[in-house]
């Protein structure tokens, strides 16, 4: 069964901002694929104001949630991985939701290392009669 992690994402946001609230988003910014600047983390998260007057092409997607944001003033690229995120909540009233931690997908080997293991041909399917 697939998680309903990013179905509930999608209806807090669509919820915090259907009553003109601020949705936020705190992140693990360790988790493999978070693309954020280094310097949004704090102690290894980080809270990403997603409203639309601070974002930029917004998809909450099944996978990843993507968005243009300012930094600093320079507009960046974020790439969050949903299972990466640890929570959704109204910046002004704190009220959204609190995900339990998931285990991280292992990294993929680097291209070209020893350890990656050859493709697979052809599926594990059979005819039946």
């Amino acid at each position: 069964m697939s998680s309903n992690r990013p179905y509930l994402v999608r209806a807090i946001h669509e919820w915090i901002s259907d009553n003109n609230l601020t949705p936020y988003l705190l992140v693990d910014a360790a988790w493999p694929g978070v693309a954020v600047p280094p310097q949004a983390a704090k102690d290894g998260r980080v809270v990403l104001n997603i409203a639309p007057r601070a974002v930029a092409g917004l998809e909450l997607g099944k996978d990843w949630i993507r968005f243009n944001a300012r930094f600093g003033g320079v507009s960046q690229r974020v790439e969050v991985p949903v299972g990466a995120v640890l929570a959704i909540y109204a910046q002004e009233n704190g009220q959204g939701m609190m995900f339990p931690a998931e285990d991280a997908p292992p990294s993929p080997p680097p291209a070209g290392s020893d350890s990656e293991a050859p493709a697979k041909k052809g599926g594990h399917l059979r005819v039946i009669k």
